[in-house]
């Protein structure tokens, strides 16, 4: 994360640089690519009034925060906390989407009968019953011993290290195949 500090109508002291830079760096972990963010950082004294601008951009990210005190470390602090108030949600809000998508992912399972050929014509199949389920995440191993218990011809599961659906099925010698579908 790259920092830049403007000042305006006063000289700061090397310890109020030094200490702004040491805050603003701990907003570096709410951040995933940090190489890509930028903090502009404006400090202003006027009069009795310290004013604090910071505004953290990046891709798909623009987050600014205004905070005016008497002392301009206080300053800094109360905008630092208005900034990570904000990356933090942010951050939950992506989080809550991501777990949202991974719930509503279903299954629909739907059984096929092939209707006796009558003569001169194709055998036609018909689906017989439906069933919409949500898979259960899972490792592989796990998924291939509930398949052994329950004794059905497949599973579809939601494999835990890939959080993507696969199938795990048994095949005519006895051992079980896996399909992933991939991305």
């Amino acid at each position: 994360m790259h920092i830049k500090f403007n000042f305006k109508s006063f000289e700061p002291s090397d310890h109020l640089k030094n200490y702004a830079q040491d805050r603003f760096e701990k907003l570096s972990k709410y951040i995933t690519d940090n190489d890509d963010v930028s903090l502009q950082v404006n400090m202003e004294v006027e009069k009795f009034r310290h004013i604090a601008e910071c505004i953290l951009t990046g891709k798909d990210l623009h987050i600014s925060a205004n905070e005016e005190t008497e002392d301009m470390y206080s300053t800094v602090d109360l905008s630092l906390d208005k900034l990570e108030a904000q990356l933090k949600k942010q951050r939950d809000k992506i989080k809550d989407k991501k777990k949202k998508t991974r719930e509503k992912q279903q299954v629909r399972m739907d059984v096929v009968s092939f209707s006796p050929a009558e003569e001169g014509q194709s055998r036609e199949p018909r689906i017989v019953a439906t069933d919409q389920y949500e898979p259960k995440p899972m490792p592989l191993d796990e998924a291939a011993m509930q398949l052994e218990n329950l004794g059905y011809e497949f599973l579809v599961f939601l494999n835990a290290e890939t959080e993507r659906v696969n199938v795990v099925y048994r095949r005519k010698d006895g051992d079980f195949g896996f399909i992933d579908p991939g991305v």
